[in-house]
């Protein structure tokens, strides 16, 4: 499918790409800003998720490269993790093809609202690690591989659940646990990326000046990560755990039809 796209549309989206990876950088929910952008841009809905995969992956993995560098992440710690988040979503996006997801529509607001409840509310949530609840081992088994999975099958609000599981169940602190997530959640955008561009529904070059601006966002988001800690982080995650629950209610629902 051919579309044409205007010097002027590009840029914008070049925008919203640098604002989603920055925030999605910080606190996830970058795709609740570039799917709706996408798809006001005139692409298709499942071309829409596909390329947005694409430029996801700019973000995530400068985000994760920061990290890495800064000493936040080591990677081989997590080897096992990346395979299992890897696999999941790749199973992920394979079984979105021949399942219906509607269900997941309809639970999903209410599992965003509460990991908003949760970081507002839990005296877990700080910037020191506490008693790890899983081994390695087993968290790659059972949070990486779930998260990676629901990441291929559905998607929104992935980040916050990596990030949630890195504090509840590995006892991570908040900053250390948003960039322990940032790494999973590359891996499960390459995933889904390759078997969405197996399927020929990607907009590549469109996605590649997106993929620059999510780059540029996420190198900033990620500074203020390491500089700020949880003084950004967790009001971020709350805010956007609220809107991206009261944006799905107002798709399923049609919530502001009388504005």
């Amino acid at each position: 499918m051919a579309i044409e796209f205007s010097y002027e549309l590009i840029t914008l989206l070049f925008a919203v790409a640098v604002l989603a990876g920055f925030i999605d950088s910080i606190a996830g929910g970058g795709g609740l800003i570039t799917i709706p952008a996408l798809m006001w841009a005139g692409l298709p809905p499942t071309a829409a998720l596909a390329t947005n995969k694409l430029q996801a992956c700019g973000g995530s993995f400068f985000a994760s490269l920061y990290f890495v560098r800064k000493g936040m992440v080591k990677l081989g710690e997590m080897k096992l993790a990346i395979l299992c988040a890897f696999i999941g979503s790749a199973l992920g996006t394979i079984a979105v093809q021949q399942i219906d997801a509607a269900f997941l529509e309809v639970l999903l607001p209410f599992l965003m609202l509460a990991i908003g409840a949760y970081f507002l509310l839990s005296k877990k949530i700080s910037e020191d690690d506490r008693h790890r609840v899983l081994t390695p081992t087993l968290f790659a088994f059972t949070a990486a591989l779930g998260v990676g999975l629901y990441d291929g099958f559905f998607g929104p609000g992935t980040g916050s659940f990596f990030a949630l599981a890195f504090v509840s169940l590995a006892g991570f602190g908040l900053a250390k646990a948003t960039a322990h997530a940032k790494v999973l959640n590359f891996s499960t955008n390459i995933a889904s990326l390759i078997f969405f561009a197996i399927g020929g529904k990607v907009f590549w070059m469109l996605g590649g000046i997106m993929l620059i601006g999510q780059a540029l966002g996420a190198t900033l988001g990620s500074r203020l990560v390491l500089t700020k800690g949880t003084k950004i982080i967790k009001p971020l995650v709350v805010t956007m755990s609220v809107i991206m629950s009261m944006k799905l209610l107002s798709d399923q629902y049609d919530l502001f039809a009388w504005l």
